[in-house]
């Protein structure tokens, strides 16, 4: 007979010094907030798999939060999960404010681009801490091209076991200049919305409520929405504001140079044949399908999910069943769990 297994699961809140920049005075960095997930009966820390986790623009770490609770009820054979706020979202964005005041450092007119995010994530791989770890890397979007980007920062490439890239924004250089009318008027548009786009409300309630109504939130899974809420606004003598401030998010849209170079990186052996590929099964996608074709040769697997770009948003326990499919089936992961609950 199955017997269901309910297991705790914990969470840590910590903070990363990512590595100096040229763009900030010496002896000032910009942080990294990272929250850490582990479960009352993990194995001992090295022992299992340990999987990063890389948000999307505009979200923010714990977004992940309904997908990462149901890839550990699948699983038994994960240590821990730590998920990254890119420098200029979510508690990220809070603890770096004073620093990228550009009025206050010039050197941040330009925001914080996704390899300097890609960069901070390779040094917390390659600390101590994470020494001997057998390590996935899960990106989303531009969270995708971040994890990729970050193996430019290792001493190797081994230090991931594995990289799943859900829906990456990478495209080679030549196929992005094809289509450069429509690729600049969508980036444009994507900027507009942003910088226009409400960031202040009178309570949490009232915030979840409008956003519910209205275009992308009212698609998302309501776990999710509720994590926006309540993990990615911040309390205001007025009420309540999203932690990242649009101008910063806005500025990650139109640098299409970090998109290059990922593409450049899958072309090499030694970083695609780690790489599995999670897909929107769409009727229109985001990544157009010949893009997805060039991106995959010579991936270790590619796969698909119901739905659109914003996956983790919208699919979390379908997404969170591709990423443990892949750990049992690809990465030699034990099996899934027979029927596990986690109280949170």
């Amino acid at each position: 007979m199955i017997t269901s297994e309910a297991l705790s699961m914990h969470t840590d809140h910590l903070v990363f010094n990512s590595p100096q920049s040229v763009r900030d005075a010496p002896g000032r960095w910009l942080r990294m907030a990272v929250k850490r997930y582990s479960l009352s009966q993990s194995k001992q820390a090295g022992s299992g798999i340990t999987l990063f986790f890389a948000h999307c623009v505009g979200a923010h770490k714990e977004q992940w939060d309904p997908t990462i609770q149901r890839v550990l009820e699948l699983q038994q054979s994960i240590d821990e999960a730590y998920a990254f706020d890119w420098q200029t979202h979510g508690d990220s964005a809070v603890l770096n404010r004073e620093l990228l005041d550009p009025e206050k450092s010039p050197g941040r007119v330009y925001g914080v681009s996704v390899l300097e995010w890609a960069e901070a994530i390779a040094a917390f791989a390659s600390s101590s801490a994470m020494r001997g770890r057998r390590i996935v890397a899960v990106g989303h979007s531009a969270g995708a091209g971040a994890m990729i980007l970050s193996t430019k920062y290792l001493t190797s490439p081994s230090v991931y076991e594995a990289i799943i890239a859900i829906e990456p924004t990478a495209i080679s250089h030549e196929m992005f200049y094809q289509e450069i009318d429509i690729r600049m008027s969508t980036m444009e548009f994507v900027v507009s919305a942003t910088l226009t786009r409400r960031e202040t409300w009178r309570t949490r309630e009232d915030a979840f409520a409008w956003m519910r109504k209205r275009i992308p939130w009212s698609d998302w899974d309501e776990r999710v929405l509720q994590k926006l809420v309540d993990d990615g606004l911040e309390a205001t003598p007025e009420g309540v504001r999203v932690k990242g401030d649009r101008r910063q998010e806005a500025l990650c849209y139109p640098e299409p140079q970090p998109h290059f170079e990922t593409a450049a990186l899958l072309a090499n052996k030694s970083i695609s044949s780690k790489v599995h590929f999670i897909w929107a099964d769409s009727e229109a996608p985001l990544v157009p399908l010949f893009v997805q074709d060039a991106l995959v040769v010579g991936a270790a697997s590619t796969s698909k999910v119901q739905g659109g770009h914003m996956l983790v948003q919208e699919k979390p326990d379908e997404l969170a069943v591709a990423i443990s499919t892949i750990l049992a089936n690809r990465i030699g992961c034990i099996s899934f769990r027979p029927q596990v609950s986690i109280i949170t």
